[in-house]
């Protein structure tokens, strides 16, 4: 059986701010095999890693991702809102995590943010930013805006895809299809055992979220999801290792 992939949610986010290179480093000292993280898109066209369109919750400063420049973004401090011990931490760019874990066979998923902003030419940079690291194998893009996926595949047919959804799609994995999509990232609630069976007989994965308790993880695990996406890494890694 191919090892089940232990995505660690905007890296090690339970115990570092999430989105940080703190973040993606603990996750791969927890053990995770994979990093998920979202990418949206400075004034002046740079790849970020942040979750929110809006900058007040997990930095210090105000208004929106798109209407700072990248040298703008790197003055505020990305880290102390979770902790002080993590003051000075920065919003990274995609070309640092991707640098970051190049070397370490670690599976990247890239969340598009773009379900709110219509970020121009967000695929086309991320592919860009992706193969210029060869990591095409290596990464899966993903976004509730499934337009930009099929976008992606258009583009980039070797690079997975993986729809992201919350609950009460008929079938997905036959949607899944006509979306050319590799994989399903739904919320752990709408995924069964028999779902997971008839995915995969279909070609699909499913890579739900964002499981954090240990007795949700075990019986994901006993139902051959190919993917977990976690805060908690080092739960999960404990799980799959005994």
């Amino acid at each position: 059986m191919t090892e089940m992939i232990n995505f660690a949610h905007r890296g090690a986010s339970a115990v570092c701010p999430e989105n940080t290179m703190a973040a993606f480093r603990k996750a791969l000292e927890f053990g995770a095999t994979g990093i998920e993280t979202d990418v949206q898109m400075t004034k002046d066209g740079k790849l970020v890693l942040i979750h929110d369109e809006i900058l007040k919750r997990t930095t210090d400063g105000q208004g929106f991702v798109k209407d700072h420049t990248w040298e703008e973004l790197q003055q505020l401090d990305a880290g102390s809102w979770f902790h002080e011990q993590f003051r000075g931490e920065r919003i990274p760019s995609l070309e640092q995590l991707l640098h970051l874990t190049k070397d370490q066979g670690t599976i990247i998923n890239i969340e598009l943010k773009n379900g709110i902003i219509q970020y121009a030419e967000l695929e086309e940079r991320v592919i860009a930013a992706v193969r210029s690291f060869g990591m095409e194998e290596r990464v899966v893009i993903s976004s509730f805006n499934h337009y930009s996926l099929v976008k992606c595949k258009s583009l980039a047919p070797e690079i997975r895809t993986g729809l992201l959804y919350m609950e009460g799609l008929y079938r997905p994995w036959e949607y899944a299809k006509t979306a050319l999509a590799d994989a399903l990232h739904a919320n752990k609630y709408a995924v069964l055992p028999e779902w997971v069976e008839e995915a995969k007989a279909n070609g699909i994965v499913y890579h739900p979220f964002t499981v954090n308790d240990p007795e949700e993880m075990k019986k994901l695990i006993a139902a051959n999801v190919a993917g977990i996406i976690t805060d908690h890494p080092d739960l999960l890694h404990r799980l799959l290792n005994t």
